[in-house]
């Protein structure tokens, strides 16, 4: 009798959301991350609201402007100005804007259709994976700014193409993670079962197999986040991602190279807030990898 009390008495095991947030929660790196990229996110959503000025708008007169910590500063440009007068606070809210919008549409079209083909690949095997994984190798043997480069000097430079290129450039990646994972579920006695019960390809595929390969798949599309915005601000600092007078990242740090030597503010915050971003993003990335995979989770 006692022991039937002990046992009701027995706390109930934790639900998969609260086991994931414990376990993630045990990396503060991550968690430091998490915040991070909450607080940029809440900044770019509301950054209209937020910046003190339209980030297009040319203030005659106070071009090149320090920050508010500086001599000669002015407070209604807390983080001064760049070359031509443009508020630099509001410039970098809108572009936080920008470049996670680049950044969020190249994961998501990528996951679609890396999923699609690796799936494809996997399941359909013969000539097909063959196919599927030769164009992947392809892709991948050439240096990614490089073949970004070469996308946009076919299709053309805008925001559009970049995020084509961008796409393209990190489609191997989930190509070949899907169809390892794949691979290795089709072996077990689950997906046997269902194929003897008569379960269709399609549904095999996207029912009974994919939701047990989201786990990597998650922590690489946090990783490709990161890898997205820093492509899209490469392809910016050459010219070839977002023209100008667009405030993206990238395109911020091509407009005022010429200042950074003498007005290396102009240049710096752009820079810190790319690092920042993909620091966060990165770290994040890390926790979500260790609480989704049971192995990696700390004792």
């Amino acid at each position: 009798m006692p022991s039937d009390q002990t046992a009701a008495a027995a706390p109930a095991p934790p639900g998969p959301v609260r086991a994931f947030w414990r376990a993630f929660r045990e990396n503060r790196g991550a968690v430091a991350g998490l915040i991070v990229v909450s607080i940029i996110f809440f900044v770019a959503i509301f950054a209209n609201v937020l910046a003190p000025h339209d980030p297009l708008e040319q203030f005659r007169g106070f071009s090149k402007l320090p920050p508010f910590w500086a001599e000669g500063s002015d407070s209604r440009f807390l983080l001064g100005t760049d070359a031509v007068g443009r508020d630099m606070l509001s410039r970098l809210m809108y572009g936080a804007r920008v470049s996670l919008f680049i950044g969020l549409a190249v994961m998501v079209v990528s996951m679609l259709v890396g999923v699609a083909l690796g799936l494809v690949a996997a399941f359909f095997g013969g000539i097909v994976d063959v196919l599927i994984i030769r164009v992947m190798d392809l892709i991948m043997a050439i240096p990614s700014l490089v073949l970004a480069i070469l996308i946009i000097a076919i299709i053309g430079p805008n925001l559009t193409n970049t995020i084509v290129a961008v796409t393209i450039v990190g489609l191997p990646r989930y190509v070949r993670l899907v169809r390892a994972s794949a691979l290795a579920e089709l072996s077990k006695d689950y997906v046997t079962a269902a194929k003897v019960s008569g379960v269709r390809k399609f549904r095999l595929m996207t029912v009974t197999v994919l939701p047990n390969c989201l786990a990597p798949l998650i922590v690489q599309a946090a990783l490709g986040l990161s890898d997205a915005i820093l492509e899209a601000a490469g392809l910016g600092f050459l010219g070839l991602g977002a023209q100008p007078p667009m405030p993206e990242w990238g395109a911020m740090l091509a407009d005022t190279r010429d200042l950074m030597l003498s007005h290396p503010w102009v240049m710096a915050f752009p820079g810190l807030a790319i690092l920042t971003t993909v620091l966060a993003i990165n770290l994040m990335g890390d926790g979500l990898r260790d609480a989704l995979d049971p192995r990696l989770r700390r004792s």
